[in-house]
């Protein structure tokens, strides 16, 4: 998925070092995507840039598309990141510039590794179903595999915890013992958490890991702060455990992974370690190299926003 913003400001993230266990629910703001989607954007916010590498989140839905042509993201370009496309409900399109073609349903991961460069788009197939909802997600590449030949995956059978009357579904990374197949670069976790009403139990944590829990759907209880659909809750470090009840059903899903040391500029759908790193990704695109074809699509390609004449730099590692 892509950063439509028009004006798009770029940003340092990472850097940020360790803080203990907190409880500070991060504000989201509404971003149109295409021609019939909102999103709420979580992160990147004003307070919060990151959660490990997990560097932005987009939470859309429950949307009525049945007389709507649902998600029509056309092709666009990323580099330095993975993206992570999860859905609760309705159907996604993906195709890349490798020649991937592929519909993601609910429950499946969709986990594309931009690395150097590579183009896709996304889109509610023909006949789409009636609702669509879900999350999409970056993940930041330390600079070691920044530069890795892109891929696409495609995991249909993702690990699931069941106990207590909760439910996790691994979508990448490892908790509690459980792996998911999805690549990653740093250590990490993504899980989609359903809770039946009455549920209250203790989720197992890495403490060396910080944490963020997103309310997809109902209302649940996180260390004793009750969130509603769409909130984000930043939970910092230090944690071998996380309380977790429910009077009603509902889901969220966690966030987490070691704290992200170094600092990196994101702009637009681009994430380098300059600004030149930025310009040329954009001037790239721009002239149609670098990044490949998105073949099938019915559409032209996104064009880049102007970059801002901003001076960022990189303050090198948190101490």
């Amino acid at each position: 998925m892509s950063n439509l913003e028009l004006r798009p400001a770029p940003g340092l993230c990472g850097g940020t070092g360790r803080t203990g266990p907190v409880r500070d629910v991060q504000p989201g703001k509404q971003v149109p995507l295409g021609e019939s989607t909102v999103v709420r954007r979580l992160l990147p916010n004003l307070g919060r840039r990151m959660v490990g590498a997990w560097c932005f989140v987009d939470h859309y839905g429950p949307d009525d598309i049945v007389d709507e042509p649902g998600m029509q993201v056309p092709p666009h370009p990323h580099m330095g990141l993975q993206t992570v496309s999860w859905l609760r409900e309705g159907e996604v399109l993906h195709r890349d510039s490798l020649g991937s073609l592929q519909t993601v349903r609910p429950r499946e991961l969709g986990l594309m590794t931009s690395g150097r460069a590579i183009a896709h788009s996304e889109e509610s197939p023909h006949g789409h179903g009636p609702f669509l909802h879900g999350a999409q997600l970056w993940v930041a590449l330390p600079g070691a595999h920044r530069d890795t030949a892109p891929s696409f995956e495609h995991h249909t059978d993702l690990p699931v915890i069941n106990g207590g009357g909760l439910s996790a579904t691994v979508i990448l990374g490892e908790l509690a013992g459980a792996t998911s197949p999805g690549t990653t670069y740093s250590p990490l976790v993504g899980a989609d958490l359903t809770l039946t009403a009455g549920m209250d139990t203790r989720l197992p944590l890495d403490p060396d890991f910080e944490y963020a829990a997103l309310t997809i759907s109902g209302e649940s209880e996180v260390d004793g702060v009750r969130l509603a659909p769409g909130s984000l809750l930043y939970l910092g470090c230090g944690r071998a455990e996380l309380p977790l009840r429910a009077d009603s059903d509902s889901s969220l899903l966690l966030l987490g992974g070691e704290p992200f040391e170094e600092q990196i500029v994101m702009w637009w759908n681009f994430i380098g370690r300059s600004q030149q790193d930025i310009e040329d990704a954009r001037d790239a695109w721009t002239t149609g190299s670098r990044f490949g074809t998105v073949h099938g699509y019915d559409g032209d390609r996104l064009a880049a926003p102007e970059l801002p004449p901003l001076a960022l730099k990189p303050r090198g590692r948190a101490r």
